[in-house]
């Protein structure tokens, strides 16, 4: 059990080859089956998709956008009717980040001062300045099962000295949301920044560590770095976590990047890739993607998958293509319910390729089957 008895972290079962890890968080809400994928509901709804259909895909906990919320419709109108998990009909565990990635996203649109944020709303283009106090008092007001202390993203590449800033900074300010903190059914997640430098995280870790926290977050990556400097900061950064709590990387989502997240030691993931892409009419398979407009796919009468249980692999290729083809919301809505489903089940293959012992052979198998080429 983790040390913290309000959300316990119970790790069942360890890989002996690798550091992959079998675990089960508890929350208010529920118990999440580790390693976990968080289908993202930006603004309260996973995009195109009615609550009954993403249960359906398996997903267990979701994302939630602070900042989104915060400027529409507002987290105290949500408090007033009852919270994100009331507003949005989800009886699971949601975890809100902290808006730290939308200040970074927002580029040219913000300037981060040692108080706060300053940014332009996207919106109306009106002035918000958002302090780490803001964003725990607003994913307090939201109720969600876990909230992430702000932090500052930066951009990698990037100088020694900018990412020692930003990492200092990042750490007074999760001891700031920390302190803010007045929900004690809520856990809070802080966040390792550092770049692509091992000893910045390995620091920046162990400050987060002293403060005290219910689990810990890989950020700022996936910001643009090859997938081979990720895997190497994973492979110095997650060690560096306490064994007993979990293990979040944020904002990662190819599936050969999830597959070699928990071969080293990560439990919980999050990305808006199985979406945005089934929006764009890319399927993701187990032997790699699909681009469901391409000619080859017109008179194929096979599923997606053969053994793939959801709603889109009732139907054939031809009719998904179809469904782009003349511009239905039915396609989008289809492909994104199939790519959410197939990163659940390829969880849930992973969590018991832990439990049976042969999880390096599932990776092994894996780096094969997801190099494939766009079909």
């Amino acid at each position: 059990m983790t040390r913290s008895s309000s959300f316990p972290f119970e790790l069942l079962k360890c890989d002996l080859s690798t550091a992959a890890r079998r675990g089960q968080l508890h929350l208010p809400h529920g118990i999440v089956q580790t390693p976990a994928f968080m289908p993202v509901g930006t603004q309260g709804t996973v995009k195109g998709l009615s609550i009954d259909q993403v249960v359906a895909t398996g997903a267990e906990i979701l994302l939630g956008n602070t900042y989104h919320l915060a400027l529409r419709p507002g987290s105290d109108l949500i408090a007033e009717l009852g919270g994100l998990h009331r507003f949005m009909g989800w009886d699971r565990p949601i975890l809100t980040d902290s808006g730290g990635f939308q200040i970074f996203s927002l580029g040219d649109m913000n300037r981060v001062t040692e108080d706060g944020a300053t940014f332009k709303s996207h919106l109306d283009g009106s002035t918000i300045h958002l302090r780490p106090e803001d964003s725990i008092r607003i994913q307090e007001e939201l109720g969600s099962d876990i909230a992430m202390v702000l932090d500052h993203v930066i951009a990698l590449p990037n100088s020694i000295e900018a990412l020692r800033d930003a990492m200092d900074r990042s750490i007074r300010w999760a001891a700031r949301c920390k302190e803010a903190a007045v929900r004690t059914d809520q856990a809070k997640f802080a966040i390792v920044q550092g770049g692509l430098d091992p000893e910045l995280r390995c620091q920046c870790a162990a400050k987060l560590i002293e403060i005290g926290f219910d689990g810990y977050a890989i950020g700022g990556l996936s910001v643009g770095e090859p997938p081979e400097e990720m895997y190497r900061i994973l492979d110095v950064a997650a060690p560096a976590l306490p064994v007993d709590q979990p293990r979040y990387l944020m904002g990662v989502g190819r599936p050969i990047d999830l597959v070699e997240g928990i071969a080293r030691g990560v439990d919980m993931f999050d990305c808006v890739m199985p979406t945005r892409n089934g929006r764009n009419a890319l399927a993701f398979t187990a032997n790699g993607p699909l681009r469901m407009r391409n000619q080859c796919h017109a008179r194929d009468p096979n599923p997606i998958e053969a053994d793939c249980p959801c709603l889109a692999c009732r139907h054939s290729r031809a009719y998904i293509r179809h469904l782009f083809q003349a511009d239905e919301m039915l396609g989008p809505t289809l492909l994104s319910i199939h790519n959410l489903t197939f990163y659940q089940r390829l969880m849930q293959q992973a969590r018991t390729a832990i439990e049976n012992g042969t999880f390096a052979s599932f990776l092994a198998e894996h780096r094969l089957r997801l190099s494939g080429n766009i079909s």
